[in-house]
């Protein structure tokens, strides 16, 4: 059985991106896979020093939370990450973890996972597509498999609209692309490590 991580990175506990990447991981779930949701929120984290430590050592010399969260990335075969939008672009506690990556991609550890994004913006074209881009240039970096959501919509990624604390649980148009995300993520991680 495969495994599906999802990181949600906003600082608002069961807010409008963790509402729609649980609608992701619940898909994920549905085509076989074994989820786990991941809060940035609440958690001890901390930003890159670039003391390029993790170059010699292959391990993060900060010790903070993120160290687990990121070892949990690398035993994951996919990985969704989850992030409102901020000034369109994914929120600092989400550019934290990708940035606290780096060990990994000294031996590609993420190469080969299955990778994919949900952003949730305060309009429809609230810049949840350059979000999801900010997302699929991570895992390219990292040499991971990147998927948007499935036809009909055929989007970036999982898309979804909401301002006020919950209300992305109105907004079909994102549960769909966020569910269509997190069938398709499922599914391929299936195929490449099953």
């Amino acid at each position: 059985m495969v495994k599906v991580i999802g990181i949600c990175g906003s600082p608002r506990k069961n807010g409008n991106t963790e509402i729609l990447l649980r609608e992701a991981l619940d898909a994920a779930e549905e085509a076989g896979a074994e989820t786990e949701l991941v809060r940035l929120a609440g958690l001890d984290i901390n930003p890159c020093r670039a003391c390029d430590s993790c170059k010699k050592t292959g391990e993060c010399a900060i010790e903070d939370d993120l160290n687990r969260v990121v070892e949990l990335a690398a035993s994951a075969h996919g990985i969704i990450i989850g992030s409102p939008v901020y000034f369109g672009s994914v929120t600092a506690q989400t550019k934290m973890f990708m940035d606290r990556t780096r060990p990994l991609r000294s031996e590609f550890r993420l190469a080969n996972r299955v990778g994919g994004a949900v952003t949730v913006g305060g309009s429809r074209n609230g810049g949840q597509e350059t979000a999801c881009r900010d997302i699929h240039s991570f895992f390219l970096i990292h040499e991971a498999a990147v998927v948007g959501n499935a036809s009909p919509t055929a989007h970036y990624g999982g898309t979804g609209v909401g301002g006020a604390k919950g209300e992305s649980a109105d907004d079909m148009t994102g549960i769909e692309t966020a569910r269509n995300l997190g069938r398709r993520v499922a599914l391929l991680a299936a195929r490449i490590h099953g």
